[in-house]
């Protein structure tokens, strides 16, 4: 990536782009043309999931965009459904085919699945064959705790190059992020806005609170002339980490990548850091069977 659009040196050497787009909750209908946008206005990673039933159409974005292969990286993610060594094997040849590429440059385990951790042990294998290979340029994991990652990590040959988690001002999850530095697997945040800390307030019956309303955030912004969306991801790239915004909507799609014209001071990183409360807005990987959740990805 040029200096303009930053990026992060995983442990194989592959270079991950320091900011994203992405489509998760995207509806297919409206992911081909938010996707195109995104392309059109500058962005050169995309990220997606077999579970988000939308990778035909963020391939299709691809193959309209008018973007060299090489200049994309493309990242998506094997659902629980096809955990154990041939199914993730199949579950990358049906990524590929919708996506239409003929290899995926960061390929993850979409969640542990604490119930079946010889299932997702052996999918990961499958993914370690696949960079092998050399139909994957990095594998990766999502959503893994410290707990997931100490019984799973002494049974892999390789070390995943990405824990992909939620990561925002009021989750910033410092304790996982910390055993990521010493293994040596960088973060990429979703939801990195904190929507899903919304959401779940929303669900939960309390007032919604977002941390892009938040006057520690707000305040931060009028100072450098910037949106509070802005400093938020520029927050997530001055740490070190990588993020994937999503939107459909083409003026917010560029504002969320105009972030590289300045950075932080430290003591702004520390504000917002200090923001954090502790409470995921996600899903606890740990409560829920991720197997109940009827999903079925179609061929």
């Amino acid at each position: 990536m040029s200096a303009t659009y930053p990026s992060i040196t995983l442990n194989n050497g592959v270079e991950l782009p320091a900011l994203g787009f992405g489509v998760f909750q995207t509806p297919p209908d409206v992911t081909q043309a938010a996707v195109e946008e995104a392309l059109r206005v500058g962005y050169r990673m995309v990220d997606t999931a077999a579970s988000y039933l939308n990778e035909r159409e963020v391939g299709a974005a691809i193959a309209a965009g008018g973007v060299e292969r090489s200049e994309l990286f493309v990242q998506t993610k094997v659902w629980v459904s096809d955990y154990g060594y041939d199914a993730a094997l199949h579950a990358f040849d049906v990524s590929a085919r919708k996506l239409g590429v003929d290899y995926i440059d960061l390929y993850m385990l979409h969640q542990p699945l604490p119930q079946a951790f010889d299932a997702t042990v052996e999918a990961y294998r499958a993914l370690e064959r696949l960079l092998e290979e050399g139909r994957v340029r990095a594998i990766g994991i999502s959503n893994f705790s410290p707990a997931h990652l100490e019984t799973v990590l002494p049974r892999l040959s390789v070390v995943p190059a990405v824990n992909q988690i939620e990561v925002h001002p009021y989750y910033s999850q410092p304790a996982l992020r910390a055993v990521h530095e010493q293994r040596g697997i960088a973060t990429q945040a979703w939801a990195p806005l904190g929507g899903v800390y919304v959401y779940a307030a929303e669900r939960a019956g309390r007032a919604p609170k977002s941390a892009l309303t938040d006057p520690v955030i707000v305040g931060i912004a009028e100072r450098y002339g910037k949106t509070p969306a802005q400093v938020v991801l520029r927050w997530h790239i001055d740490s070190g980490r990588s993020a994937i915004p999503k939107s459909v909507t083409p003026a917010r799609i560029a504002q969320n990548l105009d972030v590289f014209d300045f950075a932080l001071a430290a003591d702004d990183i520390a504000a917002i850091d200090g923001l954090d409360t502790g409470v995921r807005g996600g899903p606890n990987q740990d409560e829920l069977d991720f197997r109940t959740f009827g999903r079925t990805i179609p061929d």
